[in-house]
Order: C-alpha cells, then sequence, then structure tokens
C-alpha cells in the first residue's frame, strides 16, 4: 500500500510541529511522517505504547482510565493524544490505539481502531473498522490519520 503523505508537506510549509503516540501501529505513523524530506522542522520525536503500563508510564494515562474504558476506546486514544502533544510541547499529537489482529482484544474484533487526535484546540477520536491482515490494518490506520489530520488543518 502506498500511504499519502502529501499533508506533511503541508504541516512543514505552515510549521506544524507533529508527535505521534502509537499501540497498534507500533511506529509506522512516526516512521512514515520520518520518509518525508525536511520533517525534521515538526517532527521532534513521539512514542510507541503497547502495553498498558507504557501508556500509563510515558504518558502519564492514569490506569483507573485504561482500566475502566479499555485500552480499545475514544477515551485512551484521547488521552494518548492529548498526553504527548502536551509532552512534547506541540501542536498536533495523533494517537493510534485498537486492534491489529489476528485475535481479538478487550470483546473487540480485529480491524476495531481508534484515532485521537489533537489538533487546534479540539481533542476527538474516530473509530474505524479495517479488514485484512495485521498489517493492512496498521497501514490503513496510518492513511487514516494523515487524512484527519489533513481535514483539521484545512480548516
Amino acid at each position: 500500500m502506498q500511504i499519502d503523505t502529501s499533508i506533511v508537506n503541508k504541516l512543514i510549509d505552515d510549521k506544524i510541529t507533529i508527535t505521534g503516540a502509537e499501540s497498534l501501529t507500533a511506529g509506522m505513523f512516526q516512521s512514515t511522517i520520518g520518509g518525508v524530506p525536511g520533517v525534521s522542522a515538526i517532527f521532534y520525536g513521539g512514542f510507541v505504547t503497547y502495553s498498558n503500563e507504557a501508556k500509563a508510564k510515558l504518558l502519564s494515562i492514569p490506569m483507573d482510565v485504561i482500566d475502566e474504558y479499555g485500552v480499545v476506546s475514544e477515551q485512551v486514544a484521547i488521552w494518548m493524544a492529548k498526553q504527548s502533544k502536551q509532552i512534547m510541547n506541540v501542536d498536533v499529537g495523533v494517537s493510534f490505539t485498537g486492534v491489529a489482529g489476528p485475535d481479538s482484544l478487550e470483546g473487540q474484533p480485529a480491524g476495531t481502531v481508534f484515532i485521537g487526535l489533537d489538533f487546534k484546540g479540539n481533542q476527538f477520536a474516530k473509530e474505524f473498522h479495517f479488514s485484512g491482515s495485521r498489517q493492512e490494518v496498521r497501514e490503513q490506520s496510518v492513511q487514516a490519520a494523515l487524512k484527519m489530520i489533513e481535514n483539521e488543518h484545512s480548516k
């Protein structure tokens, strides 16, 4: 799958800084934007928080939030985006949490993904249901996040 990274160039042009907090994508988003020439001007680093403990330790997400809602949730996705943005002191925080598969997690089927965004004062998450292999679910997640960022940026 070819991932469209054209929004990254717009962020570079507009000097909008960004970070990521990734679970199921395990760094794929950050690796993808890292492939865009000049991205170091807006991307200083980010987080891969695969386990609940990493989410709590690296992003300071309260364990009671994780325990109450589960990691495959809108609430945790929003926390991940918000905390990553705050910790890195950037303009945009984007997060990924969900189930890449092949097994379900927390009663959610493979392909269930929540992508969180903290951008221009808006904090929200969207739920997606992707199909395909683990790799395809992860790639679709990255592409969907880039589209979400592009939509918010154009407002």
